[in-house]
């Protein structure tokens, strides 16, 4: 794959879809970085050779246009010379040139062409590249908190299982020791005077069945 067509690839790489496939979405996001921060340094030295190239090749373009002219002048001299051989020479190394001139001017179009495409691709990759280190930010914080919040309503669901059952232990803590200070505070409690005449009464019952009870015994003996 060509250096424009990794640059390609990656500007028309979608974020969400890669993170939403990633089993670690912040390494993969951070190796994207990676990549297109190489890319962009590779894509830089493209662009600076293209431009060297390109002046080198107009320079090569203009030293056989110069050639071109010089021997043309040395032509129109053999002419003034009468010099008709030396003229048409002349000539034919001027035409010479001219043709050399043509395919460099050729060339250095070209390579012009190159160029502008490099440098736009570059400008295209330092755009998408700050655009990803934000976006990448702005997704490892939202990878993060996600993280975050599951965790924590992970603890909030155990803790409120462990809470629950801690509560439920201490009512029924609670509900034994109220019945135990009830029964302590029955049996301590001072004997009211309702208590008293409860108790002569419940003797005077007593004594009554009993004796009914006598009389009857010894009517039947």
């Amino acid at each position: 794959m060509s250096l424009l067509d990794r640059v390609s690839t990656l500007l028309r790489a979608n974020l969400n879809d890669l993170v939403e496939k990633a089993e670690d979405p912040e390494r993969m996001l951070k190796q994207i970085v990676l990549d297109m921060e190489n890319q962009l340094l590779q894509v830089k030295t493209q662009v600076a050779i293209a431009i060297a190239d390109q002046h080198l090749l107009e320079k090569k373009r203009a030293e056989h246009e110069q050639q071109a002219t010089d021997w043309r002048r040395k032509a129109e001299l053999a002419v003034t010379k009468s010099q008709d051989d030396l003229a048409r020479a002349a000539l034919e190394r001027s035409l010479s040139q001219e043709q050399l001139a043509q395919g460099f001017a050729t060339q250095v179009e070209d390579q012009k062409h190159e160029a502008d495409s490099l440098r736009q691709a570059l400008r295209k990759l330092e755009q998408k590249l700050s655009e990803t280190r934000a976006h990448c930010e702005m997704l490892v914080a939202e990878h993060r908190r996600a993280k975050v919040v599951g965790r924590a309503t992970k603890a909030r669901q155990t803790v409120g299982v462990d809470q629950e059952q801690t509560f439920g232990r201490m009512k029924s803590k609670v509900h034994i020791k109220s019945a135990e200070n009830a029964a302590a505070t029955e049996i301590l409690a001072p004997e009211t005077l309702e208590d008293k005449f409860k108790a002569l009464e419940s003797e005077d019952k007593v004594e009554t069945l009993l004796s009914e009870l006598k009389s009857k015994m010894a009517a039947n003996g």
